[in-house]
């Protein structure tokens, strides 16, 4: 159990370690052609130490990574885009804490996202007014200037909904997210429409998990897990606290998590029955 800097810190350097032996090459030999010392290769490696963007193209141009996606990635864990420039977040650095900002780029560079959900709508789902109201309930005296900066982050991360290709959407919401009154029955009604217009898109895969379906494996909390397109050594399960956030990335970790969020679909109503279920709550069923 890490924190993200250092669990994206170990996976770019199991990834790069596992595209050096593809390579045929030892560490050795990969440093004398990038003219380091066999010391800083086995540094970044073991995730020991950090290592540059810059540092990450020369080794992966040794090891002849030519697919754009895998560079990308690889990029993105050592905290660039791949083309020099900066993501779009990198501009509320002063406002979003590092753990927000390394969630926000595994989000943005994951093919997949699975997420159960026991008290608030996910974030990738929620209208401006919810969020806003979520917001000013979860960050206790916060001036209007940074709640609306906050929103607007919350706000730009859905963009990977409507990318090309966009992030494929697996959520388990718990009854308790429908019936909780955010905002008042005006800014929730407008929610739970938003929640069906989610549910009809291809990339989105949404069920409830009603109160009838009793105590279940999720009471112990929310969480995510992240999938990636190239990899799946670079998977890791998200669990939040108040203060901080907690990367998860054993393979036995995620696989007990995994497990669970498919028992949790199984114990769910159905996509089909989900959407008449939210749009049911809605219409005061």
């Amino acid at each position: 159990m890490q924190h993200g800097p250092a669990v994206r810190r170990r996976k770019l350097g199991a990834e790069l370690r596992a595209l050096r032996a593809e390579s045929g090459l030892t560490s050795g030999e990969a440093a004398r052609l990038v003219g380091w010392h066999q010391s800083k290769v086995s540094r970044i490696e073991t995730g020991t130490s950090g290592v540059k963007p810059a540092d990450v193209r020369l080794l992966l141009d040794v090891y002849g990574v030519t697919d754009p996606q895998l560079r990308e990635l690889m990029l993105a864990l050592a905290g660039s885009d791949g083309a020099g420039g900066h993501h779009w977040w990198h501009a509320y650095r002063g406002v979003l804490p590092p753990t927000y900002r390394d969630f926000i780029s595994l989000e943005s560079q994951a093919g997949a996202m699975r997420t159960l959900e026991t008290s608030v709508v996910p974030g990738l789902l929620q209208t401006p007014e919810y969020a806003r109201a979520v917001t000013r309930a979860a960050v206790e005296g916060v001036a209007d200037d940074r709640l609306d900066t906050l929103v607007e982050v919350r706000l730009a991360r859905q963009v990977v909904l409507r990318a090309d290709p966009p992030l494929e959407l697996s959520a388990v919401l718990d009854e308790a997210v429908l019936r909780r009154e955010v905002g008042g029955p005006g800014v929730m009604a407008r929610q739970l429409e938003r929640l069906v217009e989610a549910a009809r898109l291809p990339q989105v895969r949404l069920q409830v998990l009603p109160f009838t379906a009793g105590a279940h494996i999720g009471v112990t909390g929310p969480f995510v897990i992240f999938s990636f397109p190239s990899t799946s050594d670079l998977d890791v399960v998200v669990l939040d606290n108040l203060t901080s956030s907690l990367y998860l990335e054993r393979k036995e970790d995620l696989r007990a998590y995994s497990e669970a969020f498919n028992t949790l679909q199984i114990h769910a109503l159905s996509p089909e029955d989900s959407l008449d279920y939210i749009a049911g709550i809605g219409d005061g069923a």
